[in-house]
């Protein structure tokens, strides 16, 4: 297990551009199992989820190849296995793979998938949808097993707008014949974006972005080349470390839509905040305001995997602000942590209440999750003095060598393996 080891103090400053989005080429990577030709997916992060989702397709017999930041893939040969535990115990994505499964073989064995430790996840709405779709399901102590022989259009209504939900079910529909129509659809740019890509390769999927998805079922996908958008999260994450520390950062390569919330929050704690095209730049002082009420929700609400790296900012804002986490209820678990830091977080429920300090104080840490990690090491930044944040492979899920890019950013920080 690697360590970061992080002197905070330092402003940041310069130009980053951020890579593809992680919860777009992950889902993408499971729909070209749709597809018998070769895909090309531009700008790819070398992350290890990816690595992990790329390695479950190379054991069904997929080929990928990492050129620079280009993923190549050819999953014209790959044949059918249950994806047992082995293979989805730390990858939550893995269930995309019911839906794509589903479209190519009429079937599909996949273990509970696994992922951060960051509340219930529940699949419940995955299967009632497969079900709408007339996918036969056992659920057995580890496996979900779906018989997909009478597999239909149909209409679906989800219970909740679910992203992994919305995105199995127009895999599944991809390749199915007639006309599938999603309602309460979840409305996130990475939905348009698998939307973007299928009918790159030539499908026929409409409405993402709404709460209403249509699906015209085509015969085969072609091979394509493709660039996902780029990763919000991580460049919300980048501008929050910059708004924290002070500093005049700009990041490229940004999907502004599903940024708005994000840079809506910055400017009210008091940072200048200019957008031109795919770029954004922050201007901080580093003596924030707090938020009087932050409310986590699906899009175009502010993003929940932004809520920790913003918690952690807000711990030295002027005031008191409140959280409120509506996605994950165990979201709030890096709280903690921060708190060895000296910060002054209440919570209550899914509430945080986050009184500003006059300084963080360095601390030996520990992550427990992604997003978790990130907000240590924001507020390791933040502090005047040595931290050590245990735990490397959790913000390896999500951030590509996260202390390179910081540290051509200004920031002092080194990684070491444990």
């Amino acid at each position: 297990m690697d360590k970061f080891i992080i002197m905070g103090g330092n402003r940041l400053h310069g130009k980053v551009s951020v890579q593809s989005a992680k919860n777009t080429v992950l889902p993408l990577l499971s729909c070209c199992i749709l597809c018998k030709e070769q895909i090309v997916l531009k700008n790819c992060p070398c992350i290890s989820d990816v690595k992990k989702m790329t390695e479950i397709i190379e054991r069904m017999g997929g080929k990928i190849e990492f050129c620079d930041d280009d993923l190549k893939i050819d999953c014209s040969d790959i044949h059918y296995i249950e994806i047992n535990e082995e293979l989805t115990k730390s990858i939550r994505s893995s269930v995309f793979m019911l839906g794509s499964l589903l479209g190519r073989f009429s079937r599909a064995t996949v273990a509970y998938p696994g992922g951060c430790e960051i509340g219930k996840r529940p699949i419940d709405i995955h299967i009632a949808g497969l079900k709408t779709l007339g996918v036969q399901i056992m659920e057995t102590e580890k496996f979900i097993e779906c018989d997909g022989a009478e597999l239909h259009s149909d209409k679906i209504i989800l219970s909740m707008p679910s992203v992994g939900a919305t995105e199995n079910m127009i895999m599944a529909a991809v390749l199915t014949a007639g006309v599938t129509v999603i309602e309460n659809a979840a409305k996130e740019p990475e939905i348009e974006d698998l939307q973007n890509f299928i009918n790159a390769m030539g499908g026929n999927v409409s409405g993402a972005g709404s709460d209403k998805i249509t699906v015209v079922g085509v015969k085969r996908l072609h091979g394509c080349t493709y660039t996902p958008i780029g990763d919000r999260i991580v460049g919300g994450t980048y501008l929050a470390m910059c708004a924290g520390c002070g500093g005049d950062l700009t990041v490229c390569n940004c999907d502004m839509k599903g940024l708005s919330a994000v840079l809506d929050v910055f400017k009210a704690c008091g940072c200048w905040v200019e957008t031109c095209g795919t770029e954004v730049r922050l201007i901080s002082e580093g003596n924030l305001r707090a938020i009087p009420l932050l409310r986590t929700g699906p899009f175009p609400a502010f993003p929940t995997d932004m809520q920790p790296q913003i918690c952690a900012v807000l711990t030295t804002a002027d005031g008191v602000s409140l959280i409120e986490e509506n996605i994950f209820e165990s979201r709030f678990k890096y709280v903690r942590q921060l708190e060895l830091m000296g910060a002054d977080i209440a919570i209550q429920d899914r509430r945080a209440l986050v009184t500003g300090v006059n300084a963080l104080k360095p601390s030996i840490v520990s992550a427990e999750d992604l997003r978790g990690g990130a907000a240590l090491i924001t507020a390791a930044l933040m502090t005047d003095g040595v931290s050590v944040v245990y735990g490397a492979e959790h913000v390896d899920r999500g951030y590509f060598k996260i202390e390179e890019t910081l540290t051509t950013l200004g920031a002092d920080i080194v990684r070491v393996g444990c």
